[in-house]
């Protein structure tokens, strides 16, 4: 990320803390501005990560307008002697902001959430009959459904991922997959530190399918569009975007049961 200030550099701690100072102990609007203005790139940029996760319907601009209302607010609000320099309280308001917003957009009924649970045990049920990770065929046959069925399930469910987007104070070299893998309404994993979440999620993500592995590295850490990925495999668009759906179902079941062994322990 390239927060740029308005002469094109970056604006260092002590620079945008003297900026902070001049509007909160002179009331120097021009300063204000100038802080806002110049930390706006870091509100771009979390709401465009967190955009490729959204449901259609939903527009960009108005995750901005929400991550903007949360940078002014940080600028009202900031307080150094804290510890947190500018730049870190402000990206942990705006990312909040961003989230709220996302959460308030979340459209997706009980019926689909209790869908993506059954999905969910249907993968785990599969897995330790077959002592395998099932095929798309086999979670459908434990569903009771046919395969197009199914794969019209796993459409619906991708919506529901976005409830599962948490509000954690990530940085930006955090991976969002982490963020969507945890479902916060599930598990006792909300006791753990990140680093712990992120070593549950490394040994689950070895575990998955190579192409779904595949798909999940293309799509959060080279930040491919699904139509890009579906290029680069050989699929539709709309294929990428199941098989990234199951992909998560695979690792949300098998970190439930990690982190339930863990908590037994």
């Amino acid at each position: 990320m390239n927060l740029q200030s308005g002469s094109g550099r970056r604006l260092t701690p002590s620079e945008a803390e003297t900026l902070w100072r001049a509007w909160h102990t002179r009331g120097d609007a021009e300063a204000r501005n100038q802080l806002i203005l110049s930390y706006a790139p870091m509100v771009q940029y979390l709401a465009s990560r967190k955009a490729r996760s959204i449901p259609a319907h939903c527009e960009v601009d108005d995750l901005v307008s929400c991550g903007l209302m949360g940078l002014v607010a940080a600028v009202d609000r900031f307080d150094p002697t804290r510890g947190a320099t500018f730049e870190q309280f402000a990206w942990t308001r705006v990312n909040g902001a961003i989230v709220d917003e996302l959460r308030r957009l979340d459209w997706a009924p009980r019926s689909v959430r209790r869908m993506r649970r059954d999905v969910d045990g249907a993968i785990s049920r599969v897995r330790h009959e077959l002592n395998r990770e099932p095929t798309d065929l086999e979670i459908a046959q434990a569903l009771a459904v046919s395969e197009p069925e199914y794969h019209r399930m796993l459409d619906q469910i991708r919506a529901v991922d976005l409830a599962a987007i948490r509000q954690l104070e990530s940085g930006p070299d955090e991976q969002s997959l982490l963020d969507v893998a945890f479902d916060p309404e599930e598990g006792p994993h909300a006791r753990l530190e990140r680093a712990e979440m992120r070593e549950h999620l490394a040994r689950a993500i070895l575990e998955i399918p190579a192409r779904e592995r595949h798909i999940l590295s293309l799509y959060y850490e080279h930040e491919l569009t699904l139509a890009e990925i579906g290029e680069v495999i050989g699929v539709g668009e709309s294929r990428v975007s199941q098989l990234r759906t199951q992909a998560i179902a695979r690792l949300r079941s098998r970190l439930r049961e990690s982190l339930q062994m863990s908590e037994v322990r």
